[in-house]
């Protein structure tokens, strides 16, 4: 009698194990479809140019609308961080606001131009000093000319502010300038905001932004007579514009299925509509 006893609580016991144990796979597979490709686990992640924000902000906002069983996630840290991040494929997209390097094109980053910004000059509000040319405006940075009374404004020093080493609009605002490694900045800030607040605030100051956040804060200027306007960076008349790019490790057709939407969206009538709303210009 107790041996059957016996055999009858091993064959119970031997049961629970086993419905344990498919139970456990059970979870295991559901934690593995919510880790991988799953509607819980779809997700795209950026990360670079902080001059990128509106953009990606907006995009971001609208894709997710469209596609609520994907989650976007963007960190603002530089385009050069960006593009590093991406490389080291910690993101599945890097943002920069310029034209990739040959090292990184080296390193596997595709440049994906979504697109063109144009670089605004600004100064605070009361600066007369309206119009410069292009000379004007590099020996300004170069340190040459440091009081506006030497530009056609009143006797007032230059305080003039940039972007930290590593973002996309410096790298692109003093190669176009042709004063790359000689700007004499008294500030170097670390976001678009942060310029545009600081001239705002700064009697004397000049400053470059991205095109598209410039506001009633500060003015912009015109060079060589011309302003700074989409109509005349399409006509090539304005100097400083650059591309906005959101670059990939691989071609688009290389990544997953995600990212590949992703991009689908941003090229489709109502992903270039978020980019004209925003003062920026489709590319060609």
């Amino acid at each position: 009698m107790r041996k059957n006893v016996m055999k009858t609580i091993a064959a119970g016991t031997a049961a629970v194990l086993m419905m344990g144990a498919f139970a456990g796979c059970g979870a295991a597979e559901e934690t593995t479809d919510k880790a991988g490709n799953g509607a819980a686990g779809k997700t795209i992640t950026l990360a670079g140019s902080t001059s990128m924000e509106k953009l990606c902000e907006a995009m971001s906002e609208s894709f997710m609308e469209t596609y609520p069983d994907i989650t976007v996630t963007v960190e603002y840290t530089g385009s050069g961080a960006g593009i590093e991040s991406l490389v080291q494929g910690s993101v599945d997209i890097g943002n920069a606001s310029r034209g990739l390097k040959d090292g990184e094109k080296e390193n596997g980053a595709v440049e994906n131009v979504v697109a063109i910004d144009g670089i605004a000059v600004i100064t605070d509000k009361e600066n007369p000093a309206t119009d410069l040319t292009t000379d004007q405006l590099a020996d300004i940075y170069a340190g040459n000319i440091t009081n506006w009374n030497e530009v056609g404004g009143i006797d007032e020093a230059i305080v003039v502010i940039g972007r930290e080493a590593g973002s996309g609009t410096r790298g692109a605002f003093e190669e176009l300038l042709g004063v790359e490694d000689e700007c004499a900045y008294a500030q170097e800030l670390d976001s678009t905001g942060a310029v545009l607040a600081k001239v705002a605030a700064t009697p004397g100051s000049i400053g470059y932004v991205s095109l598209d956040v410039v506001d009633q804060s500060v003015q912009s200027v015109a060079l060589n007579g011309v302003d700074a306007t989409e109509e005349n960076i399409l006509a090539g008349e304005y100097l400083l514009s650059r591309p906005f790019v959101m670059a990939t490790k691989g071609e688009i057709s290389e990544q997953k299925e995600e990212v590949q939407t992703w991009f689908s969206y941003v090229e489709s009538e109502e992903g270039q509509n978020v980019i004209t709303q925003l003062g920026l210009i489709l590319p060609e």
